[in-house]
Formats: structure tokens, C-alpha cells, sequence
């Protein structure tokens, strides 16, 4: 991407704008969040100081029109952020769900009412936005949804829970996927914006969930009962009641593209880390580079990861033409999470023992990379929307 590799690849769809863009990223990520890496990662989540700092910055919402307070960008712009973020070794900033997908909800369904509502707070960074899915008991089947949002005047209450919430900790602003009509299925699901902060009567966060990987992002339990939305909030206007499973669906080759950013990045940042290592620790009299097997690894791991990122960089022009379809996001989502742990597992190997020590940045990046095949659907999810297309 931006910052071009041990190949010196440039994506196709770079513009100066890409590189000014990264600049600032890499710089506010390098010099205003990773010296607190240690305390955010014993605290569990991000701080909220560093949203409202990236939103003063211009790097939140980058997609969203300016008329709403973002960047007037589009999904590239948020791929170089992602993108820059994952090089730097930043985990605890929820962007990739904030921006890459919150956004995109509101952007893209949102009644002027409610873009003008809530876009300008989440390109600050004085909201911070969640997605909630996933429940208890149910992850990637989203038409058996449980939650429920039943019509009490102007408003619906809503009962039920979500699990596995990035950023469901400090968000201000979750947009909700809950059942309306109990009596059908997909037709029975739509989309609320329920306003969290302050954790209002109805509505309790559940405790941060601990992880194998991802130590400073938030990821949280949420609990409603008869938590009281506003009819106003279902997301498009009362007309788009019933739309939810819809919209996500038109929705979800982003979040798959989101996650594939993550992963090249991840790739290329692992093979950087490791050439570097490998030309540094001898072993038998001579460098690791210098023996046949640890450069045959290697060669292996720039060609996947030079591979991925064409392929990535295609997705990525297919999705700001509008034409990047469900088989094809699938694929990217698939092979490139697949592609990830494969790379970051080799390449840990080659620093021996160190790789296996939380003192290195490999070991953290191999632990943060499993859940990659697991969210935005898991991968045997991504084989069977593959397969219906042959």
C-alpha cells in the first residue's frame, strides 16, 4: 500500500493524497499511541483521548461526506488508515469497525436526519461506534437472531444480548441487529441505533472479554431489557423496517475487504520484521539469511504476501467501482486471513525461541491473527457463499 514493501509494490489506485494521508496516520499512531502500548494493554481498552485526537486529525471517517463532518473520501482512504495501523503494531483503536464499517452503515442507509445526527460525532471521535451481531450461543447464522425489539408507542423496546462487541466497552453508538417480526425470518430483521453513553436505564455492559490476542481493544458482553429506543432510530426510517438482514448483507463485502487490509498489512509487517531479524542473528557462524531454508521460508512469505496484496488491491478497485460482489469478498476474506496466519506462524519459526516471548512483536502479531478467520463470518461461512456461485 502507501508504504511500499521489500518489493517496492505501489497499489494501482495510489494518489499523492494516499501518501500524505499515511504520513500522518504512521505519525499519529507511532508518536501519540504506542508509547501507552503497555498501560493500554493492561487497562483492556483504548483511550478515548486518542479517538477525539484522531478525529482532530482528520483520519476518523474518512469516507464519510464533508457535509457530515469527514474526510470526503472513500473506502481507499480508510485502507491506507487500516493499513497503517496494523504496520505500526497499533491494536487497541477499534478504526477498523469505527470507521470501515459504522460509518458505512450510516453513510450508506442513514436518513438525512440521522447522518446529520450522528456522522459528525463519530468523524470527531466524541462517539465512538460499535456493530452488534453476534449473540450468545449464535455467531455467523444472523437469521436466528433472539434479541428482540418489540413496538411500545414511539419507541421499541429492546431485549436481548450480543456478545464479542469490538469496542462494545467504550462505544457510544451501536448500530443493533434485531428481530422486529418474530414470525419471519431474514424479512423479520432490522437495523436499530441505539445511543448508549451513559449507560442508560435498560441497557449494561458485561465485562471486557479476555482474549488470546487484541489485549487493548474492547471487546464486550451488552445486555437489554426493555431497553427503550426511539422509533426514529431504526436505521433508513420506518419504510426500511424489516431490511436489517438486507442491508447487512449488502454490507458485509466491506466488513470481509476491512479484514482484508488488516491481513496483508499483518504480512507484510511480519516479513519486514523478520528479514530485518534474520540479518542480524547468527546461527552456526553466519546470519540466518545466509542459510538456505530460512531464505527459502522467506521467498515463500514475499510471494504470498506480494500475491495477496495484488489480489487485495483488485477487491479494492472492484469495491469503489461498486462491483465488488458477495463470491468475490468471500474469496479475499478467506484467502488472505488464510494467508496471514500462514505467514506470521513461518516467519515466528524463524526467531526460534524469541518468536514464542510476548518481548517480540511476532508472537503478539501470531495471537492477534487467529481471530482473523473467525469474525466477519468464519471462513468455512466464506467457503460455502464461494461454492453456491459454481
Amino acid at each position: 500500500m502507501p508504504t511500499p514493501g521489500l518489493d517496492g509494490y505501489t497499489p494501482p489506485w495510489q494518489l499523492p493524497e494516499h501518501d500524505d494521508l499515511a504520513e500522518l496516520a504512521r505519525d499519529f499512531f507511532t508518536k501519540e499511541v504506542l508509547p501507552h502500548a503497555g498501560r493500554l494493554e493492561r487497562q483492556g481498552h483504548p483511550d478515548r483521548d486518542h479517538y477525539r485526537r484522531a478525529g482532530e486529525l482528520g483520519l476518523l471517517g474518512l469516507s464519510v461526506p464533508e457535509e457530515y463532518g469527514g474526510g470526503g473520501g472513500n473506502f481507499t482512504h480508510e485502507a491506507v488508515l487500516i493499513h497503517e495501523q496494523t504496520t505500526c503494531g497499533e491494536g487497541s483503536l477499534g478504526l477498523a469497525v469505527h470507521s470501515g464499517i459504522v460509518t458505512g452503515y450510516l453513510a450508506a442507509y442513514g436518513t438525512a436526519e440521522q447522518k446529520r445526527r450522528w456522522l459528525p460525532g463519530l468523524a470527531s471521535g466524541e462517539l465512538i461506534g460499535a456493530i452488534a451481531m453476534t449473540e450468545p450461543g449464535g455467531g455467523s447464522d444472523l437469521q436466528s437472531l433472539r434479541t428482540r425489539a418489540v413496538p411500545d408507542g414511539d419507541d421499541y423496546l429492546v431485549t436481548g444480548s450480543k456478545t464479542f462487541i469490538t469496542n462494545g466497552g467504550l462505544a457510544d453508538l451501536v448500530i443493533m441487529a434485531v428481530k422486529t417480526d418474530t414470525s419471519q425470518g431474514a424479512g423479520g430483521i432490522s437495523l436499530l441505533v441505539c445511543e448508549v453513553a451513559g449507560d442508560p436505564p435498560g441497557f449494561r455492559r458485561g465485562r471486557l472479554i479476555g482474549k488470546i490476542g487484541l489485549h487493548a481493544n474492547d471487546t464486550a458482553e451488552l445486555f437489554f431489557d426493555d431497553f427503550r429506543v426511539p422509533a426514529a432510530n431504526l436505521l433508513g426510517g420506518p419504510d426500511a423496517v424489516g431490511t436489517g438482514f438486507f442491508q447487512m448483507m449488502r454490507q458485509l463485502p466491506q466488513e470481509r475487504l476491512v479484514i482484508g487490509v488488516g491481513a496483508v498489512a499483518a504480512m507484510q509487517r511480519a516479513v519486514d520484521l523478520t528479514v530485518a531479524y534474520a540479518k542480524e542473528r547468527t546461527a552456526f557462524g553466519k546470519p540466518l539469511l545466509g542459510h538456505q531454508n530460512t531464505r527459502m521460508v522467506l521467498a515463500d512469505c514475499v510471494t504470498r504476501t506480494r500475491a495477496s496484496r495484488v489480489f487485495l488491491d483488485d477487491c479494492i478497485t472492484r469495491h469503489v467501482r461498486g462491483e465488488l460482489d458477495v463470491a468475490t469478498a468471500a474469496m479475499a476474506k478467506l484467502w488472505l486471513t488464510e494467508g496471514q496466519c500462514e505467514v506470521v506462524d513461518r516467519c515466528l519459526q524463524i526467531f526460534g525461541g524469541y518468536g514464542y516471548t510476548t518481548e517480540y512483536p511476532i508472537a503478539r502479531m501470531y495471537a492477534d491473527a487467529r481471530v482473523q478467520k473467525i469474525y466477519g463470518g468464519t471462513n468455512e461461512i466464506m467457503k460455502e457463499l464461494i461454492a453456491r456461485v459454481l
